[in-house]
């Protein structure tokens, strides 16, 4: 399946009607499917490259080296979360075996002052930085960098909504997005029914910056009724809609499930995903004025999420 591709350097270069028309395509692929491949995004290649290696570096590691910056407790959301941790699914409310992967997750750069206890104890936890030579450098650069190209997405979203560029800057002043490399080893016969690399779901937030490792495939997003695949080119992230998203748009655009799909003996495969998600005390209604949705503050609707998947 070959996604749409919106070119945000275009866009923001673009005036007149050429930029009405292009706010308009966004507005129609995130109408019809929520993903598409995002170029023209000006993260440097050398910063991508910087953040693999240290990635690559991190889960070379053997398991006693990666469990010492294991979350510092009981539903903490960062650090190493070891293999058969967690099931995506269960988010949806599926009971399926848990996920062949592993990942290591990293939280905003700075804490406000007028953070909330509540949000100090979730998502303002400490990232517990691995002893990997260049990790945290290459990691805080590239979480920075993300945070930056969301905040660029989500003035093009404002424009897609026929709202002014900075509508949702307010909102997204101090995110409480969270950053996460993800590593699935090689398959073996991949035994469990139902279990799959990361099981169906939807992302919770507003939106997901993906990038996933060049010629590895096992994305799949569902379309129609069925399961299909997504490959992205070179140089691209993907990008998709998440559930507070949809929220914040009454359903006008769509939090599509996807899933990695486990299939017997595929090759190992790394992926990196910035979540992005408002502060903590945002509240979420429907931006249209309906009653299509309760409003919800967006640090507890995270932790409720977050909360649902452990295993």
């Amino acid at each position: 399946m070959a996604l749409a591709t919106f070119d945000l350097g275009a866009f923001e270069a673009a005036t007149g009607e050429d930029r009405v028309a292009r706010a308009a395509e966004l507005d129609r692929i995130c109408t019809d499917i929520g993903f598409l491949v995002l170029t023209g995004h000006g993260v440097p290649q050398a910063q991508q490259a910087a953040m693999w290696a240290a990635v690559d570096g991190f889960f070379a590691q053997d398991v006693d080296a990666k469990a010492r910056v294991s979350p510092a407790f009981e539903g903490a959301p960062y650090g190493w979360i070891g293999p058969l941790k967690e099931a995506l699914a269960a988010s949806r409310g599926e009971d399926t075996p848990p996920d062949l992967k592993e990942s290591f997750n990293g939280g905003p750069l700075r804490v406000p002052d007028d953070a909330s206890a509540d949000a100090k104890a979730f998502c303002y936890q400490p990232t517990p930085y691995p002893d990997v030579d260049g990790f945290r450098e290459a990691w805080d650069a590239y979480y920075a960098q993300m945070e930056e190209l969301a905040a660029r997405v989500m003035a093009a979203f404002a424009a897609a909504l026929k709202l002014p560029d900075d509508h949702f800057s307010e909102a997204i002043a101090d995110p409480i997005s969270a950053l996460r490399a993800l590593n699935y080893p090689a398959t073996g016969d991949v035994a469990e029914a139902d279990q799959q690399r990361a099981g169906a779901h939807s992302d919770y937030g507003t939106l997901t910056i993906l990038l996933p490792q060049a010629e590895r495939g096992g994305l799949q997003v569902w379309q129609n009724e069925s399961w299909v695949d997504v490959v992205a080119p070179e140089d691209a992230f993907v990008i998709n809609i998440g559930d507070l998203m949809a929220r914040w748009t009454a359903d006008r655009w769509v939090s599509t499930l996807h899933r990695v799909v486990a299939k017997p003996h595929q090759p190992a495969r790394k992926s990196l995903a910035y979540f992005h998600q408002p502060g903590w005390d945002v509240e979420i209604a429907p931006l249209d004025g309906s009653v299509a949705y309760e409003p919800v503050r967006s640090g507890p609707y995270l932790m409720g999420k977050f909360q649902s998947t452990g295993t």
